[in-house]
Order: structure tokens, then C-alpha cells, then sequence
């Protein structure tokens, strides 16, 4: 494994800046959670400052450890570990992450994606029409891959 370089430790300032845009992230994904699937912004708060909390320590980790793994690695292993039932800490951070609906996550985040995308629209031209056409099968593959998948598990649950 390779270890880090010393430039890519954490500082307070870059600390503050994500969890300011965790902090407005998590705002908007409750307004939405709520108007959409109508859970408590309070208990959907909290479940987003949880799932808010877990990223940072997970961003941290891959940082201040000397290996070089992916932040989503720690987050998902932190996010695990509190969940499993044998945690102290499960019944509470299932009960409010539950809260959340996942498409309320997604549509925050594909809206901030598509305003990064925005900002390179530029960068994106350049690829031309041959971008266009691969993002099209890509697509396309990944929806039908998942539904040939959802298929062959109904088929065999007898759901269908």
C-alpha cells in the first residue's frame, strides 16, 4: 500500500468547508424527505447529521492513515459497524438513518452533480458527439442490467 503524502492531511479550514456543505446538504435532503415521503425533518435531521458525521470521520481516516484507501472504504465499514446489531449504538442510528428516503439523498446529489457538470460544460464539447453515445449506452446498459437482474429475482421468489 502507498502511503499518503503529507499535503493531503486535514485542516481545520478544509474540515469547516465540508461540514458546512454536509450541513446544507443534510437541510435540503430533509425539506425534500419531507415534502416528498412526509418523515419528521427533525428525526430525518438527525439521521443526516449521523450519516453527515460518519463521512467526516471516513474523510478524515483516509487522510490521517497511512494507507492509501478510499474514504468510501472507512465510511462504509464505520456506517457497518454502527448498524450491526451488536452495536450499543444500533437501535438509534437505524432508527433515525431509516428516516431518510434514499431518493431524497439521490436527487440532492445528482442536482449538485449536474451543477458541477455545468461548470465544465465547456470540457464536456470537447468530448463531442462520441461522449454523448457512450453516456447513452452506459445508461442504457446499467437500466437494463438491473432490470434483467429484478427479473431473475422475481422469476425466482415466485413474485412473478
Amino acid at each position: 500500500m502507498e502511503l499518503i503524502e503529507e499535503s493531503q492531511h486535514v485542516s481545520k479550514n478544509k474540515l469547516f468547508r465540508w461540514s458546512v456543505f454536509l450541513l446544507i446538504f443534510s437541510f435540503i435532503v430533509c425539506v425534500g424527505n419531507y415534502v416528498g415521503y412526509k418523515h419528521p425533518m427533525n428525526e430525518a435531521f438527525i439521521g443526516m447529521i449521523i450519516l453527515s458525521v460518519i463521512t467526516i470521520v471516513g474523510m478524515v481516516l483516509e487522510r490521517e492513515l497511512p494507507f492509501n484507501i478510499s474514504s468510501i472504504v472507512y465510511i462504509s465499514l464505520i456506517g457497518l459497524a454502527l448498524a450491526l446489531p451488536f452495536s450499543p449504538a444500533s437501535s438509534t442510528v437505524v432508527y433515525y438513518v431509516s428516516q431518510i428516503e434514499l431518493s431524497s439523498i439521490c436527487t440532492v446529489f445528482l442536482a449538485y452533480v449536474g451543477i458541477a457538470i455545468g461548470k465544465d460544460w465547456n470540457k464536456f464539447k470537447k468530448i463531442g458527439w462520441r461522449g454523448i453515445v457512450i453516456t447513452i449506452f452506459v445508461i442504457a446498459g446499467t437500466y437494463l442490467g438491473s432490470a434483467f437482474i429484478a427479473q431473475m429475482v422475481l422469476m425466482m421468489t415466485g413474485s412473478i
